[in-house]
């Protein structure tokens, strides 16, 4: 993907592979869930670091209608490798292997790879492991949210009806819709969640909202 800004807040994690993310000339190397927030208007190129295999990435904004400016600008190339951007650098990088994970229940874990504190704007998001047999809770959010099946199979649980998710399959989930995730599996499943806000809240209700057998209110 050659140079090119957007307006609005991007966020590009890479699920497979290694890729080159180019912004203003500075170069960096980012490797399997290791993820950048670029902010808006600021010249960027995407490029996959291995010329054998295949690089596979998420990519997020914050707005309903992307669009890209490409940009004929040449600028100094600078390699940072596998080093973080400087504090004074408009960029962001979250790398995977530093993130910080807690548990949302039990057997579910997550940690946050972009939102406002990491400089994003109008997005936050995420990623998620559950180990066989767990679940969250039923709950919703106080905005739109979108949630793509990275490894292993989902359960998804939106107000009564139920779908089965995998290989990247995503589900969005308007707000205030209450829903859950399980994993029925024997093995992990794996998602990358994307929210309307600009950091992560959930508000827990009764799970019979989820499986139907209690009525949402209009």
């Amino acid at each position: 993907m050659p140079y090119h800004t957007h307006d609005c807040s991007e966020a590009v994690t890479i699920l497979d592979g290694h890729a080159q993310i180019l912004i203003e000339g500075r170069a960096y190397r980012l490797s399997a869930l290791d993820c950048v927030h670029i902010p808006a208007g600021t010249a960027h190129s995407v490029r996959n670091a291995d010329a054998k295999n295949a690089m596979i990435a998420h990519w997020a904004f914050g707005t309903a209608k992307p669009e890209r400016h490409f940009v004929t600008r040449e600028f100094r190339f600078e390699d940072h490798g596998a080093d973080d951007p400087e504090a004074s650098d408009p960029e962001h990088i979250n790398r995977f292997v530093n993130a910080e994970l807690y548990e949302l229940s039990e057997g579910a874990l997550f940690c946050d790879l972009f939102a406002s504190r990491f400089g994003a704007v109008g997005i936050c998001g995420g990623y998620g492991r559950f180990t066989a047999g767990s679940s969250l809770p039923c709950h919703f959010h106080e905005y739109d949210e979108s949630i793509t099946i990275t490894g292993g199979e989902a359960i998804c649980l939106v107000q009564g009806s139920e779908y089965r998710l995998s290989g990247c399959d995503t589900a969005f989930v308007p707000k205030p819709r209450t829903h859950r995730f399980l994993n029925n599996s024997d093995s992990d499943m794996e998602m990358i969640w994307v929210y309307a806000g600009n950091e992560p809240d959930r508000t827990i209700v009764d799970a019979g909202y989820c499986s139907g057998s209690l009525l949402w209110p209009a």
